[in-house]
């Protein structure tokens, strides 16, 4: 059986091992949503991962939530993410680019002038979110998005991947949780529509259908991932009833398999967390036909243990990669990763990102 260093081949992806790195938001974009020449230097150095999937870019302005984070929606956008990609692919690396419209989870002081926060539904999440001008504001009020909107938004995805490909990326990730405009659409507490993309179950699962079904049009399906976690009520995502969660994602599932995803990540949930009803990593097995990628607090061991055991085909590690560029090499050595300090984490400039004083 496979094991965590073990290469493997992800759709049309071959991967040098099976270790890789989760998608985090580091807020080191430019305001206006430019890749950087430090994201560059960040993701380079840890191009010895089988597979990094990046912080989630959003595929509009509209589309965009927190502060610093960056954005992929034309031409001009491409120059600073080819520079990324390059420095992967220099590192004998594979880089996919994570799609992550954030939905109502926004605030206007994090995007440009007069862009609005738009949402299945007009419901305000609960909660609060960071700006750099006015510190911790609560969430938009958004606006419910009209039909023809719904699927301009389809339309922007198909173009995020087009985009993304040209700029060198291996492939393209659906950010389908924590809280953002697809989820949003599943969850049946933040869509209360009643066109052809909510209402009934059919309805609410149609717009990340259509996005998926746009973005393997565009790029084919082995160039394609998606990343869920069934149940997480993150950013005020909560269902109407506990079985809504696993009917829903049947059903997703269930239409989203004749595609051939190349990947589905998913982020597993423990017992006795809140609202779990459900096994995550069970359920992607029974109804995903490509390869699993397992998320969510591993440690070398477990994620060895996982892959050989048949429960997953690779693991992504977050935190572990933070302050640890050379993760892979130390899995190898049976070494320890270096602990990140979280004060770090969004923090505009080089310190824990590309610099680690100490260290």
């Amino acid at each position: 059986m496979p094991r965590l260093l073990d290469p493997a081949r992800f759709g049309d992806l071959d991967l040098a091992n099976r270790v890789v790195m989760a998608p985090m938001t580091r807020s080191r974009a430019t305001v206006h949503g430019d890749a950087t020449e430090l994201m560059a230097e960040h993701y380079g150095a840890r191009a010895t991962a089988g597979l990094i999937v990046t912080e989630g870019i959003a595929p509009s302005e509209v589309g965009k939530g927190y502060c610093r984070t960056p954005v992929l929606d034309g031409p001009e956008r491409v120059a600073g993410w080819r520079a990324v990609t390059d420095a992967v692919h220099a590192g004998g690396g594979r880089i996919v680019a994570q799609a992550m419209h954030c939905g109502r989870i926004a605030h206007a002081a994090n995007k440009g002038s007069g862009v609005e926060t738009v949402a299945p539904s007009a419901i305000r999440a609960d909660g609060l979110m960071y700006t750099d001008d006015e510190g911790m504001q609560p969430f938009d009020d958004p606006r419910e998005l009209g039909t023809d909107e719904v699927a301009a938004i389809v339309g922007e995805y198909r173009r995020f991947a087009a985009l993304a490909i040209g700029a060198g990326f291996d492939g393209v990730e659906l950010h389908g949780t924590s809280g953002y405009l697809p989820a949003q659409f599943l969850c049946t507490g933040s869509n209360r529509r009643s066109d052809r993309y909510g209402g009934s179950l059919e309805g609410r699962i149609r717009f990340p259908v259509e996005v998926l079904e746009s973005m393997v049009d565009e790029v084919g399906a082995g160039r394609v991932g998606l990343r869920i976690c069934p149940g997480n009520p993150f950013n005020d995502l909560v269902d109407d009833r506990p079985e809504d969660v696993d009917e829903t994602f049947r059903a997703f599932l269930a239409a989203i398999r004749p595609l051939g995803l190349a990947w589905l990540h998913v982020i597993r949930r423990h017992e006795g967390d809140p609202g779990v009803v459900m096994d995550n990593l069970a359920l992607a097995r029974e109804l995903h036909d490509g390869a699993l990628i397992a998320n969510d607090s591993f440690d070398a061991a477990e994620a060895d243990a996982s892959i050989d055991a048949g429960g997953c085909d690779a693991v992504s590690f977050g935190r572990h990669f933070l302050a640890t560029p050379d993760l892979v090499a130390r899995i190898g050595d049976g070494r320890s990763p270096e602990r990140f300090n979280p004060k770090t984490l969004y923090s505009p400039g080089p310190v824990g990102y590309t610099e680690f004083p100490g260290s």
